[in-house]
């Protein structure tokens, strides 16, 4: 399974490296794509050094796309015509994606959960359009989307990425594996 976790400046950490290690754990292919090149300072001033720039990949090439949350690095993904552009290509091919926390801003911008149940951090529906509100759920998946809460979710939401897009049994030796 080839992942693909665009991160830029003010991403969340926590989200971010959790996704990327747990993933890395079920020996999922896992690419980091820095929106800008070089290193990123992610919201609680953590340097990460991305794989590769996102002008650097293509992102039809992967099989999952997923977005750490963070403000910064949401409102870079809200801005970035690609991560947009891959939002809804991802949607209308019925590939895997999904993200965590304030990044379901970044779905809403481009159009892709009007419809659909998803999770946030509690207080970002604040600034979504009324008819796109979230479920209270820590995780949540709806057909090809999973999303959820924030940095205290994040070990569930991998696990269940490698549950729907590996198998149950993985995701289980992988929690096993963490002591969770």
């Amino acid at each position: 399974m080839n992942v693909l976790v665009p991160i830029a400046n003010g991403s969340e950490e926590m989200e971010a490296v959790i996704i990327i290690d747990t993933l890395r754990r079920a020996e999922f292919e896992v690419t980091v794509a820095g929106l800008t090149a070089g290193t990123i300072e992610a919201s609680r001033g953590v340097k990460l050094v991305p794989d590769t720039t996102w002008e650097l990949v293509d992102p039809a090439d992967f099989d999952v796309l997923l977005l750490p949350g963070g403000f910064g690095g949401t409102e870079a993904f809200m801005a970035h015509a690609g991560v947009q552009q891959a939002l809804k290509d991802f949607d209308a091919a019925g590939k895997w994606f999904g993200c965590i926390c304030a990044a379901a801003l970044a779905l809403n911008e481009a159009g892709v959960l009007e419809g659909k149940r998803f999770t946030c951090y509690p207080g970002v529906e604040q600034k979504l359009p009324p008819n796109v509100q979230p479920e209270r759920d820590p995780v949540v998946v709806d057909g090809h989307l999973i999303t959820s809460q924030g940095p205290g979710t994040a070990f569930e939401f991998a696990l269940k990425v490698i549950a729907e897009c590996g198998s149950p049994n993985l995701a289980d030796e992988v929690r096993a594996g963490l002591l969770l």
